[in-house]
């Protein structure tokens, strides 16, 4: 029987979200800072929870990339959010699946809530937006090769 392996995404404290990749004894850990990236995206009136979506994408490919060097990373998950993307103050998100060039992962903490994303925090906990995502993002031919050479 094989070992899938597995990802592990959590709150760590109310201001740090952790992204954590692992194979038998190896893993690969990363961590998303929320008090900096949302003074950043205040202050450059940028919307918060479609940087937040964009961003978690970004952690994720890197710290599988890091643990399985791949070059097809295809995502599915959901998002639900209080308000369109662009004006939302909470958001919901639903790990449904993710494979590295077809291999499959487990995944330990598929719901992510976040709170407090815009500057006017919305009190209500209706989620008028829902949307499933199904992305398959490449990572560049050299991006790849540096990421085989460092597992060497």
């Amino acid at each position: 029987m094989a070992i899938s392996p597995v990802l592990v995404v959590k709150t760590v404290n109310d201001s740090t979200v952790g992204v954590r990749a692992r194979l038998y004894d190896d893993f690969v850990e990363h961590e998303i800072v929320l008090n900096s990236v949302l003074a950043y995206w205040w202050a450059n009136n940028l919307p918060p929870a479609i940087k937040f979506v964009e961003l978690f994408e970004f952690v994720i490919k890197r710290t599988v990339n890091e643990l399985i060097p791949h070059k097809d990373l295809k995502l599915k998950y959901e998002v639900k959010a209080d308000d369109e993307l662009e004006n939302a103050s909470q958001i919901e998100i639903n790990l449904i699946e993710i494979e590295a060039d077809n291999v499959g992962f487990k995944i330990d903490g598929k719901q992510l809530i976040l709170n407090g994303l815009s500057k006017v925090p919305n009190d209500a906990v209706d989620w008028e937006f829902t949307k499933t995502f199904e992305k398959t993002i490449e990572t560049p031919d050299i991006v790849l090769k540096k990421y085989q050479e460092a597992q060497k």
